[in-house]
């Protein structure tokens, strides 16, 4: 590797059913640069990128999938993007190869998740980039299980920047994603990073409280000036359901947070590990 003179491959295995393991077994016998990771079971893409990372040494740190979406030979551009300056380079996908379908909800995602979490997020950059060895020791001490990489490490600041990299066609296979999983990720990280939503009913029920009291006071006024009207059952029960959903929602709403913060009370591991090749024990893991 010609970019520099000391380095280190993590492969991590998120017990991939397809013989991952068997293929990064024989690439870490071959090469003592190249580490292994195996967990125990699929914990999702974050916790995954989270135990590379808390095994990596290196005072800078790249961050990539395996879907060769991403081109390898960019690493060199991130790192002398790098070298002017910033701790932190994400890349940012010039032409995303994904359908329209998956496009337009990548954008509806992060357009909610800027406005709740009250911060621009870019759509056309993930998780592929460089960071320094003081960043990635900050991200590896956020614990939390609700993660996604790449808006953790834009949380914490620094300096960082983007460069314009072309992206590939997945190489091979299809994303485990699908849209039901895509939703309640997206649900799930935005109640765990912003409290946004609480405020927004709160400002929703007192609108509400508001019209429905304007409403009574003029029917009230209405009555006292002698107006004949016909009350409706219809606008009754349709004032009832509205309530009563909108209650619903809240209560849900709040349910979310609280169960948030049961799963963070356990205080699980992120992550598992059922073997590891070429690890130093003890050293450079917080597992």
């Amino acid at each position: 590797m010609s970019l520099v003179s000391d380095y280190e491959i993590i492969l991590v295995d998120d017990s991939c059913p397809q013989n991952s393991w068997e293929s990064i077994e024989e690439l870490c016998q071959k090469d003592k640069r190249i580490k292994g990771i195996h967990l125990s079971r699929n914990f999702g893409q974050a916790s995954a990128i989270t135990a590379g990372v808390d095994q990596s040494c290196g005072e800078w740190v790249v961050v990539m999938d395996c879907d060769l979406q991403d081109r390898p030979e960019s690493i060199k551009q991130l790192y002398n993007k790098a070298l002017e300056g910033y701790d932190v380079v994400f890349a940012r996908r010039v032409s995303r190869k994904d359908s329209a379908v998956t496009l337009a909800l990548s954008r509806a995602y992060y357009a909610v998740y800027s406005y709740l979490a009250d911060t621009e997020v870019d759509p056309s950059i993930g998780n592929f980039s460089i960071s320094k060895r003081n960043v990635i020791d900050y991200y590896c001490k956020m614990r939390e299980h609700s993660r996604a990489y790449q808006l953790f490490i834009k949380w914490l600041g620094f300096r960082q920047t983007a460069v314009d990299l072309e992206a590939d066609e997945r190489y091979e296979g299809r994303s485990s994603y699908n849209l039901k999983k895509k939703l309640r990720f997206a649900l799930t990280l935005i109640t765990s990073h912003s409290n946004k939503p609480l405020h927004l009913m709160i400002r929703g029920g007192t609108l509400i409280s508001f019209l429905s009291f304007v409403y009574i006071l003029i029917l009230v006024i209405q009555k006292l000036m002698g107006y004949d009207y016909q009350a409706g059952w219809t606008s009754v029960i349709a004032a009832v359901f509205l309530t009563g959903g909108l209650q619903l929602i809240a209560l849900g709403m709040v349910g979310i947070y609280i169960g948030n913060i049961y799963e963070e009370a356990k205080g699980r591991p992120l992550y598992v590990i059922a073997e590891k090749i070429n690890c130093e024990v003890g050293k450079c893991s917080t597992d």
